[in-house]
């Protein structure tokens, strides 16, 4: 299956720039896998499509704000480090901008010196292990000095770091948010869980590679990069008790499908567990646990439209896409919502 198979066109104008004030008031489409029947709806109505006995997966993770602008110790160089993940203590593997300006040894100063790295290696693709020294708490430190690590097709600056998180985020360490997860408030999910719908928290730390183009033409030949997740023994049990009743598990997100699928047994079935994976699903693959799934519109030949491919069939999910770029649907991270089940 070739890379350019989920290409589709999209007006630049249609990417959304900036979150809507109220998150729950974004459009909606409704996709039915087996007939590609569409409809149009605004998310809060989500509640509709949500029967008692059905289990709603949300990844809890908490972005970090992983953007750091510094200078090149002794000159005037500007340095931006983007922090991907935690190696050990104070080491972190990050993606550098210009890398030419970072090799092996070179510090790096930010906020004045209330923060100090230096590059101790450079590993695949290029990324840098960084060596942060410091006086304090990282966290607090990072949460004074870093940005949110928009993605690039965002230009405009953003002016609430939360409004890049989600209602429920809980455990730190992302790169990028669960984006699916934005639409939600905290009473729209009181309302779900009212209906008799289970909520299930399961944990994805979302890494950069999740959203890298595929370069390679032939998509098998792809590598995806490797995220860590957890799952405890509540979501475990709220996930397998809705499949046992006959309920639907929907997935809030590639995220939340990445770790159910990633830590299910053959059957199905989950246990308290956490590890990383690398999990690639594209069409052909036969899905263990997600019977639906919410999320956002996403780049053309990324691995996450190869992932909704994988659920609704790629002609399905391009007609959809059409339906949306017609219909002027806001696209990408802070964009409008897809139902499909």
């Amino acid at each position: 299956m070739k890379r350019q198979d989920f290409y589709y066109e999209l007006p630049e104008e249609l990417i959304a720039q900036d979150p809507l004030e109220d998150r729950s008031s974004s459009r909606l489409l409704v996709f039915d896998k087996k007939s590609g029947a569409v409809s149009h709806h605004v998310f809060r109505e989500i509640k509709e499509y949500l029967k008692e006995g059905d289990c709603l997966v949300i990844n809890d993770t908490k972005v970090i704000p992983a953007r750091l602008i510094g200078s090149k110790v002794g000159t005037d160089a500007k340095i931006e480090v983007l922090l991907l993940k935690r190696r050990e203590n104070n080491i972190w593997e990050t993606l550098v901008r210009p890398g030419k300006k970072a090799k092996t040894g070179t510090k790096i100063c930010f906020g004045d010196g209330l923060l100090v790295g230096e590059v101790v290696d450079i590993v695949e693709e290029g990324n840098r292990l960084i060596k942060f020294s410091f006086d304090g708490i990282f966290e607090e430190i990072l949460d004074r000095l870093g940005q949110m690590p928009l993605p690039p097709y965002i230009t405009h600056q953003l002016q609430d770091k939360n409004r890049y998180q989600t209602v429920y985020a809980k455990h730190t360490g992302s790169a990028a948010a669960p984006t699916a997860g934005l639409h939600f408030t905290p009473e729209l999910l009181r309302e779900i869980e009212k209906k008799g719908i289970a909520v299930a928290k399961v944990t994805l730390h979302v890494g950069l590679g999740t959203f890298r183009p595929v370069k390679v033409d032939e998509i098998t030949d792809h590598h995806m990069h490797s995220e860590f997740y957890q799952i405890d023994e509540e979501a475990a049990a709220k996930i397998n008790t809705a499949k046992e009743s006959g309920g639907r598990i929907i997935c809030v997100g590639t995220t939340s499908c990445r770790t159910v699928e990633s830590a299910a047994d053959e059957e199905g079935y989950l246990k308290a567990k956490s590890g990383w994976t690398e999990i690639f699903i594209y069409p052909g693959y036969e899905f263990k646990v997600l019977d639906g799934l919410i999320t956002n519109f996403h780049l053309p030949e990324s691995t996450l439209i190869m992932l909704v491919s994988a659920l609704a069939g790629r002609e399905n999910v391009l007609a959809a896409y059409d339906e949306a770029v017609k219909e002027r649907y806001r696209f990408f991270s802070f964009g409008d919502a897809m139902l499909i089940i």
